[in-house]
């Protein structure tokens, strides 16, 4: 078994990943998904948690030159504090907007001026908070080596945004593994498996499909 498709198997067992195409879930922008991902369920599992920093690891030993990593709040940061702590390196971590108070501060931790940092998110989904992070880190003065994160939905318009920003990104495992995984261990019927292919096509036309069926 890769690591690809045995993490994809962790996200199942651990509750990390939920599968309802019959009764999606509800996104904070309204379209209804048929996908829940929630990876920070991952560290409950010490054993899972583990694999998943090998995994990160063996990621990261792709990239050259890494000199830092930065963890994508909130679900980045225990990952890549995890992941810095593993490969011996600083850590930072980036925040959606700086804070209103205090030092007002959007990255805490000491950015470095020059120094390449390889950005830990959790979930990859259009890629749009992971590349504001990335703008950030350079703001402050960061390089970036690249980026990586457990699981991606693999949508065609995050692949362009990261190749648009010339950002390399890696990921465990990604949707199509997923359901892969989820159809061997018999958790999805193949009847779920088309409809969550379908969705990964265009998730907008599968919501507004679902909401005009009346279920």
């Amino acid at each position: 078994m890769t690591t690809s498709e045995k993490i994809a198997r962790r996200l199942l067992e651990a509750g990390a990943v939920k599968l309802q195409p019959a009764s999606p879930f509800t996104w904070a922008s309204g379209l209804r998904s048929p996908i829940y991902c929630d990876n920070r369920v991952l560290l409950s599992y010490p054993s899972i948690r583990s694999e998943v920093i090998d995994g990160l690891e063996e990621l990261a030993a792709g990239f050259s030159d890494i000199e830092g990593i930065a963890g994508v709040a909130t679900a980045g940061i225990p990952h890549g504090a995890l992941l810095a702590d593993r490969l011996n390196l600083p850590f930072v971590y980036i925040r959606s907007k700086a804070k209103e108070h205090g030092r007002q501060n959007q990255i805490e931790g000491r950015v470095e001026s020059g120094q390449r940092y390889l950005v830990v998110e959790d979930l990859i989904s259009t890629g749009g908070s992971s590349l504001k992070a990335i703008d950030a880190l350079k703001g402050a003065g960061g390089d970036i080596a690249g980026a990586v994160a457990i699981f991606s939905y693999e949508f065609p318009a995050a692949v362009r945004a990261f190749q648009l920003a010339d950002v390399e990104l890696s990921t465990i495992s990604g949707y199509d593994k997923l359901l892969q995984e989820a159809a061997a261990t018999g958790y999805i019927s193949k009847e779920d498996a088309q409809a969550l292919a379908t969705w990964r096509e265009d998730p907008r036309a599968w919501s507004e499909a679902f909401l005009t069926s009346g279920k």
